[in-house]
C-alpha cells in the first residue's frame, strides 16, 4: 500500500510542477491550463511539451497562456494566437495545409519513390546467365574437393 502511494506521488509531482505557481479562478481554468501546455510544442526544445520544459520561452508561453485563459479565451483563440506567434510548429497536430504538406505526406511520399525506385530496378535487371563449367574445370574441382576432405581427416 505504502509502495502505491510512493508511486502515485512520484507520478504527480511532474503534473503539478507547472501549476503551482498559477492561480485559477475555477478548476475548469485549471484544466484547461494544463491541457494547452500539454498540447504546445517548447520552440526552442526538441519535441518537448511546454509543460515538461525548462526553457525560458515555455515559461513565457505558459504565462502567455495562463494571462489568455483568463482574460476568457477559448482554447482554439489560444492556438490560434500561438501559431501566428511561433508557426505551425508549436502545435503536434499542424493544420493541412500547402506550407504543412511535406510534413504530412513526406514520408510517405519518400517510402513511395524508394519503393518504385527499388522495384523499377529489380526489374530492369538483366536475368544472369547460368555459368557453364567444361568437364575439366570439374574436374579439378572435384579433385580439389577430395584433397580438402583427406586433409580434414
Amino acid at each position: 500500500m505504502i509502495r502505491l502511494l510512493w508511486v502515485f506521488m512520484l507520478a504527480s509531482s511532474s503534473v503539478f510542477a507547472t501549476i503551482d505557481a498559477y492561480e485559477f479562478k475555477n478548476n475548469d481554468d485549471e484544466q484547461r491550463f494544463r491541457v494547452m501546455v500539454e498540447e504546445l510544442r517548447c520552440p526552442k526544445c526538441q519535441n518537448q511539451n511546454v509543460s515538461d520544459s525548462n526553457a525560458g520561452l515555455a515559461k513565457d508561453i505558459k504565462d502567455r497562456v495562463y494571462k489568455l485563459i483568463n482574460e476568457g479565451r477559448s482554447n482554439g483563440e489560444i492556438t490560434d494566437y500561438m501559431v501566428e506567434r511561433y508557426g505551425d510548429f508549436i502545435t503536434y497536430r499542424p493544420p493541412i495545409k500547402p506550407s504543412t504538406w511535406f510534413l504530412w505526406f513526406g514520408p510517405f511520399a519518400i517510402a513511395l519513390i524508394t519503393v518504385v525506385i527499388l522495384l523499377a530496378r529489380k526489374l530492369s535487371a538483366k536475368p544472369s546467365k547460368p555459368v557453364v563449367i567444361d568437364a575439366d574445370k570439374h574436374r579439378k574441382v572435384e579433385d580439389l574437393l577430395k584433397k580438402l576432405d583427406d586433409i580434414d581427416r
